[in-house]
């Protein structure tokens, strides 16, 4: 038998809330099947199996919060499984019936609805809002995604609130239905500090994670300005081909490149795990992501060195899609061996990240700018990018980290090969 233990998804993650269970005792199950959805700080998470089997039985019931390490169920394995099925069942006679206790409750008061309540989606933002506001989420109606409950689901609750507050009251009216069991006088601004309460949450761990990688990484950075002449205009050539829904980016290059760059200089692709480096075969590029709300998440874009650009792009543009409506999986939060961040639509020229352990290195990338460059002993205009590397000095040093860079500088300089 097996334990299958709530996983940690990231340095800030310490707890979640098991939201709802997808099997049942006695199911099948295979490797990467989503068997629960999770509640992070980040937002719903579909939990994936590592292993095939038969689930034995589930330990924790929706609606509890447990830390990280926790079992929440017991998994037969796939060889026991076979074993269990080919071999004569146990004759254990079957329990005798039970009569229903006599209810204490007086005759029509209906018991309370609590465990349905606890199996309800709904994002952390709203979680909190209607925590704040004392709306009962089990009488709000949702309109995300699977019918998750949000933020405008519950600002429209309150819309509604305030309105039957502020008309005419009737002279014979019928009991209204329990959606608020306090709800606060009407502030200027009292909606809007519930959404910087998640916020606030969100950054507290992130904040808590990079002080603790500040602490135990000793990092190095490392910068290097790469010209993109040539790549801009491949791409452009490219993209004059293509639909527009088919058009690629510019930063799907530099993702391909980084993954080219990290099959060179594979040092900088793995953990630092009981305190030793351990290398990973597999490229997996975790790509910072902002939420709407506020913070940030990295889920991996698995085998990036194996997408050509079109999947890359497709890679891309379905993880913001998922990451921002909170539907990913939890693979996609543990997997990344490296992670990579641009912010040059934002107009900055250059990142110096925090290394998200167990990982040893980041990449980040700044605007690309018109920037005077010498080639050839001729002075000219060219669009130009910093790359930053940040690496762990446990796992590799400045002159890997400047190997990876002129890597990373050598794949951009021929697009048509990436």
């Amino acid at each position: 038998m097996s334990e299958f233990l709530m996983p940690s998804l990231g340095a800030d993650m310490d707890a979640a809330t098991v939201v709802e269970w997808k099997v049942q005792p006695g199911d099948k199950i295979k490797r990467g099947d989503v068997i629960a959805e999770i509640e992070t700080d980040k937002g719903l998470i579909d939990l994936e199996v590592f292993e095939d089997g038969l689930i034995e039985q589930l330990l924790i019931q929706p609606g509890q919060k447990v830390p990280v390490g926790t079992t929440l169920a017991l998994i037969r394995p796939e060889g026991a499984v076979e074993v269990a099925l080919a071999g004569p069942a146990p004759a254990v006679p079957p329990p005798p019936p039970v009569s229903p206790p006599i209810p204490e409750r007086p005759v029509g008061v209906r018991p309370p609805l609590a465990p349905s309540r606890e199996r309800i989606r709904v994002s952390p933002l709203a979680r909190k809002m209607a925590e704040a506001l004392g709306i009962d989420l089990g009488m709000v109606q949702g309109t995300g995604p699977r019918g998750a409950i949000e933020r405008v689901d519950i600002e429209r609750v309150v819309a509604e609130l305030k309105t039957k507050q502020a008309g005419p009251k009737l002279e014979a009216p019928a009991p209204p239905p329990p959606v608020v069991a306090a709800l606060p006088p009407a502030e200027p601004g009292a909606a809007k500090s519930t959404p910087t309460d998640f916020q606030t949450g969100m950054r507290r761990a992130i904040a808590a994670a990079m002080a603790r990688a500040n602490r135990d990484i000793p990092h190095y950075y490392l910068e290097r300005r790469i010209e993109l002449s040539r790549a801009l205009r491949w791409l452009e050539a490219e993209n004059q081909k293509r639909s527009i829904k088919d058009r690629l980016l510019p930063v799907v290059l530099l993702i391909k490149a980084v993954a080219h760059a990290l099959s060179d200089v594979p040092e900088l692709n793995g953990y630092w795990l009981d305190e030793r480096h351990q290398l990973q075969e597999a490229i997996h590029i975790g790509f910072a992501i902002s939420l709407r709300q506020g913070g940030l998440v990295t889920p991996a874009i698995h085998h990036a060195d194996l997408k050509n650009l079109d999947e890359l792009m497709e890679a891309m543009r379905d993880l913001i899609t998922r990451t921002r409506s909170g539907r990913l999986r939890s693979s996609e939060m543990t997997d990344a061996t490296i992670t990579l961040t641009n912010l040059g639509d934002l107009g900055v020229e250059k990142v110096f990240g925090v290394i998200y352990p167990p990982q040893v290195a980041l990449v980040g990338f700044g605007k690309i700018t018109e920037q005077p460059w010498v080639e050839n002993g001729m002075l000219g205009i060219r669009p130009v990018v910093t790359a930053t590397l940040a690496g762990d000095h446990r796992a590799t040093d400045g002159i890997r980290g400047a190997q990876f860079l002129e890597a990373l500088n050598r794949h951009l300089q021929e697009p048509e090969k990436l």
